[in-house]
């Protein structure tokens, strides 16, 4: 990737991670998951703006990318991206969370927008891209891919190892498993609620090609997803802080879901390094 590059998806990310302070703020006294949705920033830039065969234009064909967002709770950083992909207006932030609005709290099926499906109970986001990928094959498309984006606590859930195995038995190549290994779930740190620290090495043993990098690198993240052998579905263990960006916030489990005072909210943005 060149320089110019780099420095465009790193500047995204800091419009995204302003977006998400500011649309936290204006939840007032009901927050939301700010902490979540800030591991994910470079992921869901990465995967908008440089990897995903996917815009506005393309969100009825048959042969766009999918985006499954399994880990739901982090859905702010998806509208964020899609914001800066040009499929919303970033004027449509402000009205997150609203009645009626087309961006609740958790991802829901939207094909305006190209939401593939509602989620958030955690778990079943991977079972739905095995389910995808097994459809297309049903269509004939080769080409498109299915991204599955899920939480490491997630990976808590049986579910998503029943459909690790799956995907491997059907060998489907086509899909793509990002782990968001930000060591921080609702109850704590990972290790101590289940320890999860030999995640790469459960993929790879169910039969998936799987790579480490560092979630918060723009060009290790490209890279990861460039360098998919095929032949297998492909897991990227991407390793991320939770509240990243913002110092009060990072690995911090409060901030799972919290408010953001106006104090607060100058002092992030100032920490993000925020222009506008």
């Amino acid at each position: 990737m060149d320089q110019q590059r780099i420095c465009a998806l790193e500047d995204a990310c800091v419009r995204m991670r302003t977006n998400l302070v500011t649309m936290t703020h204006r939840m007032g006294n009901v927050g939301a998951h700010i902490g979540g949705g800030l591991s994910l920033v470079e992921i869901m830039a990465v995967l908008y703006l440089d990897e995903m065969n996917l815009s506005k234009e393309l969100l009825d064909s048959d042969e766009r990318d999918r985006l499954i967002l399994s880990k739901g709770h982090g859905v702010m950083a998806m509208y964020a991206a899609m914001a800066e992909a040009g499929i919303i207006e970033v004027d449509e932030l402000a009205h997150f969370k609203e009645n009626g609005a087309r961006l609740s709290a958790h991802p829901s099926m939207n094909s305006e927008i190209g939401v593939e499906f509602s989620s958030g109970s955690l778990g079943q986001g991977l079972s739905l891209g095995v389910g995808t990928c097994l459809a297309l094959r049903r269509k004939g498309n080769e080409t498109s891919r299915v991204f599955v984006v899920v939480g490491d606590g997630e990976c808590d859930e049986g579910q998503i190892w029943e459909a690790t195995m799956t995907a491997a038995h059907y060998e489907l190549d086509n899909l793509v498993c990002i782990v968001d290994r930000n060591h921080l779930q609702y109850d704590g740190d990972t290790e101590d609620v289940k320890k999860l620290a030999r995640i790469p090495q459960m993929f790879e043993a169910f039969g998936w090609n799987v790579t480490c990098c560092d979630g918060h690198d723009v060009t290790a993240l490209s890279d990861a997803f460039k360098a998919n052998p095929g032949g297998a579905p492909y897991a990227i263990v991407a390793d991320t802080v939770k509240g990243k960006g913002v110092s009060f916030m990072e690995g911090n489990p409060a901030y799972h879901n919290n408010r953001i005072t106006d104090a607060q909210l100058a002092q992030a943005l100032e920490e993000i390094g925020a222009t506008r």
